[in-house]
């Protein structure tokens, strides 16, 4: 038994939200340091060597390696700090139950009960009897992504406890950010010095992704036209209709509740509207180049057409890329997914290998020439108040880990 529990427990309830309205700075919110510097003095407590936080909230160490490995190539490990906005982050109050089946609850909100059961969630059928950590119902519980860093931290404690244990030069970073889609951009990857790396920031235990989204950001600002109601016949332009006539040109199969698997979507995250101006933020996704591209063509073509309709230009549309799929890189490395398939199977565990419904660090990194495919860590119903992990995971991903630098001593 490690310490990974204890980690992921202590971690949670320091508050790391990242926040995309302050996405030009990094990190976006100031708080993602207190995680940092606990981080950091916790590795130097335990003997790696280099750490250091940037003035951007990185923090990299070094584990040295096994007497023997020195010269094989040094591996990085890669988690994040940040939670997401997307629900409620800041006072996070964990707790382990044992789940006996039926509605999985978590805590109870103004009498009501916080709960997610098997019709939503099958794979609760298979956790009878398991110790799950979960919130109190109010927040989210971070284990996107700080099951990744608990268990990254966990396995640095056992290797420098134990120095002797067969592992490569390991490079450890956690990166500030990355829910808001600027994770890895800071980081000095020469200076880091691996010649290849695996994030772990993935699901339910077993899973492998070497496949991600391409994906965009559009932000789509609509121009009206304010005159008193009373006497608006003919002259008033409503910005909020110009939106809603707009989203209404976007295909509707293609939004997340509608897709699975490979199917990429248009993601309406906020709109906000006046008479006079309204502004839509929406992601776009797509597993494939050619329909990526069509998507944001398509989305263009809706602005054309209401332009057209109108007879002006009162809809505009700004664009930015965000990542690309790293299959296109990680592909030139299957030793990368061979070998943590191995490491999966050695712990008894099926390697479930399916593509990212979203993005990592690895993303960024991979084209920055640092492949990174992506690791389980366990956790299930991210980004939301049922969030929660077995404690099971924990540990096992922990020996995942350690087969896995094994391999590549």
């Amino acid at each position: 038994m490690t310490d990974v529990l204890e980690r992921f427990l202590r971690y949670v309830q320091v508050d790391t939200q990242s926040a995309d309205e302050h996405c030009d700075q990094v990190p976006s919110t100031d708080i993602q340091f207190d995680l940092a510097r606990l981080l950091a003095d916790e590795l130097r407590e335990m003997g790696a060597r280099d750490v250091t936080v940037t003035e951007h909230a990185y923090v990299t160490a070094l584990i040295p390696p096994s007497p023997g490995s020195e010269d094989r190539p040094k591996l990085g490990l890669i988690a994040h700090l940040d939670t997401t906005e997307q629900a409620p982050g800041f006072g996070v109050k964990p707790h382990v139950l044992t789940y006996d089946g039926g509605d999985l609850v978590c805590g109870t909100v103004d009498g009501k009960p916080v709960s997610i059961g098997p019709e939503l969630l099958p794979a609760l059928n298979d956790l009878m009897g398991e110790e799950l950590v979960c919130t109190d119902g109010t927040t989210l519980l971070g284990a996107d992504d700080k099951a990744g860093v608990a268990e990254i931290m966990a396995l640095a404690a056992l290797l420098c406890e134990h120095p002797e244990l067969p592992h490569p030069a390991i490079g450890i970073c956690f990166c500030p950010d990355e829910e808001i889609g600027h994770g890895a951009e800071l980081l000095d990857v020469e200076g880091f010095g691996c010649t290849y790396a695996y994030t772990v920031d993935g699901g339910p235990i077993g899973e492998l992704e070497w496949e991600c989204f391409n994906a965009a950001e559009a932000v789509v600002s609509f121009q009206g036209f304010s005159i008193h109601p009373g006497d608006s016949k003919g002259r008033m332009v409503n910005a909020g209709e110009l939106f809603h006539r707009f989203h209404g040109l976007l295909p509707a199969a293609q939004r997340p509740e509608y897709t699975e698997g490979y199917e990429g979507f248009y993601y309406l995250e906020g709109v906000s509207a006046t008479v006079e101006h309204a502004t839509a933020r929406y992601i776009i996704r797509d597993h494939d180049a050619g329909k990526f591209q069509a998507k944001i063509d398509h989305l263009l073509s809706a602005a054309a057409f209401v332009n057209e309709e109108q007879g002006r230009e009162r809809v505009t549309v700004e664009i930015k890329q965000q990542y690309r799929n790293m299959a296109e890189v990680v592909a030139e490395y299957p030793e990368l997914i061979e070998e943590a398939k191995h490491a999966f199977e050695e712990e008894g565990i099926a390697p479930n290998v399916i593509p990212i419904r979203g993005g990592t660090d690895g993303a960024q990194l991979s084209f920055r020439g640092l492949p990174c495919p992506n690791l389980s860590t366990g956790v299930f119903c991210c980004h939301g108040v049922n969030e929660f992990i077995p404690v099971r995971s924990l540990e096992t991903m922990v020996r995942v880990l350690e087969r896995l630098v094994a391999r590549f001593a």
